[in-house]
């Protein structure tokens, strides 16, 4: 049986306090074992490789899988060729990954979009008898997850908690489901731009207030040849750096397939031009390669708060920014992040400060 504590995080933020599953995927992996045997398994949202392997162990004859982050994937590699397991094979999220399938294990995501996207996807091109075996742990659950899965499936059900971890068990495509609506167009007059969104990036189609801080001052931002939208969401700042300077070469990156597809698709709504890349901490940039980089750092790792993250991207900033170029940046006040920043870029000014967001810029030395 395969040891869970033998998988390992890495690329993705490692500390004491992190690990590479947790008891809903092992839980996931009971409740689904009288089904695995034999079967094509499809897996969407596997963070390090656990419900993939795991399956893979218990007797699936192939496995698709679809990890919406980069460092997900390279993970689950990397478990894979560590524990000597073979037979999965890396899907995006869309109709093929999963075409026929009878069995989907998933790892409930916390953003009832996300989920949205997902059941739609599966109670219209699965197979008539699919069965999902969702988890999450407890602490993260709400009725509104059964919910959003009764708009597309019939029958959904949740087991006991144990080891404060939950299933829901949901199977039969509604009929007559009408077409998918995913992604989602919404046109924001305010900052004059249309967002386009798939259902996991961070904000949706909305506009967080962190980037509009942002938005409000790409006009004193300096000119750039070269402008870096590192962890581009939904891709709301390279698009409005693009349209702000058309002569600029604005590349978007983000470690989420989900985020890159949606900045692509923002990108054309408004007529701009961006080049995107799915990437960890923007590791196919060159050094030195950009005059302006632009940042709203996320502050979780999975489902916990952990500032992780935006240390490593605080990091690759300073590394692809030429001398003299800036890092325009804007975080929660509390995590004070001068210091950091001034650490690994340059020095850094106060731009903007609320009761809650902070915008700095930070001069690469």
């Amino acid at each position: 049986m395969l040891d869970l504590d033998a998988l390992r995080r890495w690329p993705d933020v490692d500390s004491p306090d992190l690990q590479a599953h947790d008891s809903a995927d092992a839980l996931v992996l009971a409740e689904a074992a009288p089904w695995i045997a034999g079967r094509d398994v499809v897996v969407v949202g596997d963070r390090h490789g656990a419900l993939t392997l795991g399956a893979l162990d218990a007797g699936a004859a192939h496995v698709r899988v679809h990890q919406d982050p980069i460092t997900g994937e390279r993970a689950l590699d990397a478990n894979a060729e560590h524990v000597g397991l073979r037979g999965y094979a890396h899907h995006p999220l869309d109709a093929e990954l999963v075409t026929g399938a009878s069995l989907v294990l998933l790892q409930l995501p916390r953003s009832l979009d996300a989920l949205d996207e997902i059941a739609g996807l599966v109670a219209r091109h699965a197979a008539g008898d699919v069965h999902v075996v969702a988890g999450a742990r407890v602490k993260h659950m709400t009725r509104s997850q059964n919910g959003v899965l009764e708009r597309h499936l019939r029958e959904v059900s949740a087991t006991l908690a144990h080891r404060k971890a939950r299933v829901l068990h949901a199977a039969g495509p509604r009929g007559d489901l009408p077409p998918l609506d995913w992604p989602r167009s919404t046109r924001h007059d305010d900052v004059g731009l249309t967002v386009v969104a798939h259902g996991g990036v961070f904000a949706g189609s909305a506009v967080d207030r962190g980037t509009r801080l942002l938005l409000d001052r790409v006009a004193a931002m300096p000119r750039a040849s070269a402008v870096l939208d590192l962890g581009c969401g939904s891709g709301l700042l390279a698009t409005a750096v693009a349209l702000a300077q058309p002569a600029a070469r604005v590349t978007a990156t983000d470690r989420s397939a989900g985020a890159v597809r949606s900045t692509a698709l923002t990108a054309a709504a408004n007529g701009a031009h961006v080049t995107t890349l799915r990437d960890d901490a923007a590791g196919s940039v060159p050094d030195a390669s950009m005059d302006l980089v632009l940042l709203n750092p996320p502050f979780h790792a999975d489902s916990a708060v952990h500032t992780g993250l935006a240390h490593r991207m605080f990091e690759a900033a300073g590394r692809v920014l030429r001398p003299g170029g800036e890092l325009w940046c804007v975080w929660n006040g509390h995590l004070r992040y001068r210091t950091a920043l001034e650490r690994a870029v340059g020095p850094t000014r106060q731009v903007h400060r609320d009761a809650t967001f902070t915008v700095t810029a930070s001069v690469r030395g």
